[in-house]
């Protein structure tokens, strides 16, 4: 049996001491949409009590923003913390933070052009992730920046058998926006998945859809083969639909800001 190397990783969310460096206080629209996203993102069934969200601090690209380790539905203003990316908190005073926090950073380290991105367990997209036969494509029109399909990361080819599944340091986070590449999702074996965009609306947009073509493609392979979109019907969709973003935000935002 192969032995996980070089990876450590506590076993709970416990506290981790702020950097030292000054909090340089995010657009305070950014930081309402942040809240707003995981309340959506909840409302939307792609988060549970579990996931997280963040995005690229518009001050200083070298930092992020998200809430402390928290279930999604219940974030507040207040629970908003930045992060540097090498996953260093700097104003968590104490709070826990999340311990997947690294999928960001990485992310964020490894694809300057990403400003949002969704870490979530989503329980349609659960399935593509552990068959190899059935990878995830776009087959809806809402969904064609899945592109060709979503590639999947084996967290065994970076640590070996028997890690926890959760990418719990920099270099597991690293293996992880490898494997993302210059797409817009990635599915995570026996764990979930993670979608970015270059902004926060569009990276929700994308979680929710990723969501809902992955409910689709399970419900037409019932019924036989599907026909995918080709690559550039998914590029085309993609431009197309995602200028749209505003329309479902206004929706899901009113229903959650009641």
């Amino acid at each position: 049996m192969c032995t996980p190397h070089n990876i450590t990783a506590p076993s709970d969310a416990s506290p981790v001491a702020d950097s030292g460096a000054a909090s340089l206080g995010a657009d305070e629209a950014l930081l309402e949409d942040l809240v707003t996203a995981n309340r959506i993102l909840f409302d939307q069934g792609v988060l549970d009590a579990f996931g997280h969200v963040s995005f690229r601090h518009d001050k200083d690209p070298q930092r992020f923003v998200m809430c402390r380790n928290m279930a999604p539905g219940l974030v507040t203003r207040d629970d908003l913390i930045e992060f540097h990316l090498d996953g260093a908190p700097i104003n968590a005073e104490g709070r826990r933070v999340y311990l997947e926090r690294f999928i960001h950073g990485e992310i964020y380290r490894f694809r300057p052009d990403v400003m949002a991105v969704v870490h979530s367990h989503s329980p349609a997209v659960l399935p593509f992730g552990v068959v190899k036969q059935s990878p995830l494509k776009p087959l809806c029109h809402m969904a064609g920046f899945i592109g060709k399909a979503a590639p999947v990361f084996e967290i065994r080819d970076v640590a070996g058998d028997g890690t926890n599944l959760l990418i719990t340091n920099q270099e597991l986070g690293v293996a992880l926006a490898r494997s993302l590449g210059d797409g817009t999702i990635v599915l995570m074996r026996g764990h979930g998945s993670t979608v970015v965009a270059d902004e926060l609306k569009k990276a929700v947009y994308r979680a929710v859809y990723a969501e809902i073509n992955a409910r689709a493609q399970l419900q037409a392979c019932g019924l036989g083969e599907p026909t995918f979109l080709s690559e550039a019907e998914a590029l085309s969709t993609m431009h197309t639909i995602e200028g749209q973003i505003p329309r479902a935000w206004g929706l899901w935002a009113a229903a959650v800001n009641r």
